[in-house]
């Protein structure tokens, strides 16, 4: 009898839970999809693509709200059981609150690590597909960066002279072994500059052991210099911003490659948050599920779900803007990064406490 209960208890538990996964992916489709058929207007492309790129896009979207996703699930599941006398049968076959709460919070968690190990590398890969995509058909084509097993790839537009900059990788606020390539009107070759490394924590390049060669009157002339300046219109800054989207990086990756990353030229505060963002993953749905059913075991009566339901939204709201508050007090220094990734948890963690001894009394 109890393979019963529990297979009833996960079996509906994991359906609510789908379903309501399809309806915020739903949402997550008609939303992102209006935002690419305003980026592909202008461009001569397939009405699938703007179509494609929405449905492998929201996937890793709906990853980054599944606490929220999970506590709606959690919340209607309960409400369910609980109206149709469900939670009171369950009850009789000895089944108390504590013990669904903690069937129901391990599921979540156990979902979270599945969806760390299994979905996550896929979502990742999904992104850095949509992100290479967009790319391709960006119509700002004047200013490109690109990292490839090449280097750094640099294309930008200087006082109407165009510019393709390579390096072989960064190295903190520098780039190194450094090729220039200025051109004039109609991608005239103006000149070429070898750097041996270059400064990039300003717009003001600072390029060190540098050779320039040159064309006057059809002639090719080498200088040597030991230090060198260029007006960029990226920086250090800026070329990080671009690349620092953790979207395209999986968990697995944080765990094994973070070594190859930083050779890269990812900064440590960057893979640190990623890291811990994600692995607060299965903790955050263990505790939002368990947040869920505490809201909604407090009574056996139908009158009070409406209740509940706008008890929960507000809890999310607040839940969400509380983390968001965390993570910014992090980057601004107020706080430790990681602590703030893990405060959000912290405090989630001693709320459940209080309210599951106060349903172990129901």
């Amino acid at each position: 009898m109890n393979n019963i209960v529990l297979n009833y208890l996960l079996k509906n538990f994991l359906k609510t839970f789908l379903i309501v996964l399809a309806i915020a992916y739903s949402f997550g489709i008609i939303l992102n999809l209006f935002e690419e058929i305003e980026f592909f207007k202008h461009s001569n492309v397939s009405v699938f693509v703007p179509l494609l790129l929405t449905s492998i896009f929201v996937p890793s979207l709906i990853i980054n709200l599944l606490p929220f996703v999970i506590f709606v699930s959690s919340m209607v599941f309960m409400i369910k059981i609980r109206n149709n006398k469900d939670l009171l049968t369950l009850k009789v076959y000895g089944y108390s609150n504590v013990k669904i709460f903690f069937i129901l919070a391990l599921t979540s968690f156990i979902l979270g690590w599945f969806i760390l190990f299994i979905v996550n590398p896929m979502t990742s890969s999904m992104v850095k597909y949509y992100e290479m995509t967009k790319s391709k058909h960006a119509r700002d084509i004047d200013h490109l960066v690109t990292y490839n097993k090449n280097g750094l790839w640099i294309k930008e537009n200087i006082n109407d002279a165009d510019r393709i900059i390579t390096a072989a990788r960064p190295n903190g606020l520098n780039l190194v072994e450094v090729t220039i390539f200025q051109f004039k009107k109609k991608y005239s070759l103006d000149k070429k500059i070898l750097a041996k490394s270059a400064n990039i924590k300003s717009n003001n390049w600072i390029l060190n052991d540098v050779t320039i060669f040159e064309l006057k009157n059809g002639i090719l002339v080498k200088k040597k210099f030991e230090s060198y300046q260029i007006k960029s219109n990226y920086n250090h800054k800026k070329i990080n911003n671009l690349f620092n989207n953790s979207d395209t990086i999986s968990f697995m990756e944080l765990l094994t490659d973070q070594k190859k990353m930083l050779n890269n030229g990812y900064s440590k505060q960057f893979l640190n948050e990623s890291l811990h963002s994600r692995l607060v993953l299965p903790f955050f749905l263990f505790l939002m599920t368990a947040l869920a059913s505490i809201l909604t075991m407090h009574t056996l009566k139908k009158s009070d779900n409406f209740r509940y339901i706008i008890l929960g939204l507000i809890v999310s709201i607040l839940i969400y803007y509380f983390k968001d508050l965390s993570i910014a007090l992090g980057k601004t220094d107020r706080i430790p990064l990681v602590i703030s990734i893990w405060v959000p948890i912290i405090t989630l963690f001693f709320f459940n406490i209080v309210g599951v001894l106060q349903i172990n009394e129901r």
